[in-house]
This record gives C-alpha cells, sequence and structure tokens, in this order.
C-alpha cells in the first residue's frame, strides 16, 4: 500500500472510466492524466500514455488495438472524437467524429458500436464502413450491454426512459432481436453473458435482480440484493459458455453480492418435484430464497463506484444433485477511487461461502512507480 503522502497525491487524478477486455485478460482505465492497460492475472503494467484525460478506453481482447474518446479537457481530446489507436506502434489508426459527445463504444473482431445519447453507429470493424444506425429513447448515461461471441453477438440498450424495458439488437445481422420488459423503474445496470445467452438487470431502485433467456425473451431467475435501495453500479457474469455459475453484482452500499445460479436449479429442480412447489411461479419464491445469496460487506467504501468481474471459476468437485458443485471464484474489482481488489470466493458442498482479499494495490500510484522505474 502507498505511503499517506503518496495516496493524497493519487487520489488527486480520479479514474474517469474502467473496463475489462472482452475474454477479461486484461483491464484498462482512464485518468485525468491519460489511460493505463494492466494484465488482470498479474496486476502488471502493461502500457500506459500520458497525454490527457480519456473518458473512454476499450481495447480489443489482448492485441494492440484501441478505442479512446478523450474527456474534453484538451482540443485534441474531444468527446465527439473516437479514435483507433495502436500501443505497438504509438499512432492512431483512424478517427471518428460524431456531432455530439460518445457516451460508450463497444468492440469486437467484426463490430464497432458507437453509443450517442439517442443514436447508435454500427461499423464493420475491418473496413469502418457504417452498417447501420439506431435511434433510441435518450440514454444519457450511454448504459448498454454487449455479447463479443460471434454466434450470439448482441447489444442490450434501454428501450424507455419511464420504466426497465430492454431492446436486444442482433448487431451482426443487423436486426432488432426482441423487447424484454424486466422492471417497472428505469435501468440502472445490465450485462449480457459472453455467449449472448443471459441478460441480468438492475432497475434504480436496486433491490431486484433479474435474469432473462434472450433468445426467448423470458424471465428466468430474479434475486433479491436487498431490501432498501441501492445504485448497483456494476453486473458480471461468470465466464462459463453454459450457464454461468453465479452472477456478481457491486453497489453503492460497498458490498459485493454473489448470486448462484447452479445453486438455485437444484433448488428449483427439487421444489418442482412437491405440489406444493408446483403451485408458485418460480420468480416469485425465487426473490425470496437466500441461500444462493454470498454477500461480502464493506468491500469498497459506500458510495465509492466499483466495477466487477469473475475471472475464472474453478470446479472443486462435483456432488449429487442434493448440493450444488462446489467451486472457487476469483472476483476482480476496480474503485474509481483508485484501487484494484483480488477475492477468491469459496462456495462448498453445503452452499456456504468464505472470502479472502489475495491482491489489494492503488492503481494510481503503481503505475507511476512501475512506469518510472521500467
Amino acid at each position: 500500500m502507498a505511503n499517506e503522502s503518496s495516496s493524497s497525491s493519487a487520489s488527486s487524478t480520479r479514474i474517469l472510466c474502467a473496463s475489462f477486455n472482452q475474454d477479461n485478460s486484461g483491464f484498462c482505465v482512464g485518468t485525468k492524466d491519460g489511460f493505463k492497460i494492466f494484465d488482470s492475472e498479474t496486476g502488471r503494467l502493461c502500457y500506459q500514455r500520458a497525454v490527457g484525460a480519456f473518458s473512454i478506453v476499450e481495447m480489443l481482447f489482448s492485441s494492440s488495438l484501441l478505442a479512446t474518446v478523450g474527456a474534453g479537457e484538451q482540443p485534441s481530446l474531444s468527446p465527439r472524437r473516437l479514435c483507433l489507436f495502436n500501443t505497438k506502434t504509438g499512432k492512431s489508426l483512424k478517427e471518428l467524429n460524431f456531432l455530439t459527445s460518445i457516451l460508450a463504444v463497444r468492440v469486437n473482431r467484426k463490430r464497432l458500436i458507437v453509443l450517442l445519447q439517442d443514436k447508435i453507429y454500427i461499423y464493420d470493424y475491418n473496413s469502418l464502413a457504417i452498417l447501420d444506425t439506431i435511434d433510441t429513447v435518450p440514454n444519457t448515461k450511454g448504459l448498454c450491454a454487449f455479447s463479443p461471441n460471434m454466434d450470439g453477438c448482441f447489444l442490450a440498450l434501454p428501450a424507455s426512459t419511464t420504466k426497465g424495458s430492454v431492446l436486444v439488437y442482433n448487431v451482426m445481422e443487423l436486426h432488432s432481436h426482441c423487447e424484454i420488459d424486466a422492471h417497472r423503474s428505469p435501468l440502472a445496470a445490465m450485462v449480457l453473458s459472453s455467449n449472448g445467452v443471459y441478460i441480468a438487470t438492475a432497475s434504480e431502485q436496486g433491490t431486484i435482480i433479474r435474469v432473462h433467456v434472450v433468445s426467448e425473451a423470458t424471465k428466468s431467475y430474479s434475486f433479491r440484493r436487498g431490501t432498501y435501495p441501492s445504485t448497483i453500479y456494476s453486473l458480471s457474469f461468470g465466464p462459463s459458455l453454459q450457464l454461468p455459475d453465479i452472477l456478481v453484482a457491486t453497489s453503492s452500499s460497498g458490498s459485493v453480492h454473489v448470486f448462484s445460479l447452479a445453486s438455485l436449479i437444484n433448488q428449483r429442480s427439487k421444489r418442482s418435484s412437491s405440489l406444493l412447489g408446483s403451485m408458485f411461479p418460480d420468480t416469485v419464491n425465487d426473490v425470496f430464497e437466500p441461500s444462493h445469496h454470498h454477500v461480502l460487506h464493506n468491500a469498497v467504501p459506500a458510495g465509492v463506484k466499483s466495477y466487477a468481474m469473475i475471472r475464472s471459476i474453478e470446479k472443486i468437485s462435483e456432488e449429487s444433485a442434493t448440493y450444488a458443485a462446489a467451486f472457487r471464484a476469483s472476483i476482480s474489482i476496480i474503485t474509481y477511487s483508485g484501487y484494484f481488489l483480488d477475492y477468491s470466493l469459496s462456495i462448498d458442498h453445503l452452499n456456504e461461502s468464505s472470502w479472502s482479499l489475495e491482491r489489494e494495490f492503488n492503481l494510481l500510484t503503481v503505475l507511476a512507480e512501475d512506469f518510472t522505474n521500467s
């Protein structure tokens, strides 16, 4: 941990954006001074560019290609200009200019998606030809979710400003896929599983998190995060290409919530075999079942924006259907106050959980020291 004076100076350079790449092998942060790229496994600084403030930095897997947007503090870093940048050459490959500020960018090897407040532009990534534009409801927060998998490449957007409905768009085939009515209140967070099969959503109330099957636009699971409202900062599915084992959420309460989908499947299977269980809808019962919910309180300071990602899940063994399979998950958290935390979560066959903090360091301090000493 950095000493008090260095922590104080580092905190004055707050993080403006943070994102993991498509396979979670790396992550980048943007600050008032520039942007930095880290290796998720080791925490090693891989690249740093200190030329001004950035509001968006998106990686293309582990390649040298980035999509960046300035924060507007310098004329050369306009929030209306998207720059495709090569970290190996240190040069810009292409710039795209827009009439209004860019609020989000998503990319895979075939598509580049640029989100403005009320419009989406979809480009062919290689030729940068415009393939489609989508008029959207006002989306001032730039809220969206993206699944980079070619076979299930979806973009999810708010479909309403007054309720929590979601528009799911197929960006490979360029057509609207479905609309999902997820919540009564407007959306605050959403995420697609990497293969595009599931979508998780939270409303501005933040008390209930719902998971839907995208292909059927049906609600599959509902989870109660808590009784009192809280702002959900991030949602993340586990990396499994089948049913994700767990879903993790961070919120303004400072807690990290993990919901075990595997545990819930076993509970649902047992309940549906009983007469009483078959009389009640699964989504009603699921909300009030606590056994699938694991909470780490005070993981980050309350009110500090945070972004969590499930880096890996290791199955310990398979047991009978009586209990969920035991596993250990590595959960990485970036706080916008400038810290990186790596937690290990173990859930045993009795569905009891234990947490341990494996790593913690100040991103801004480490960046400066590593860059100086390299």
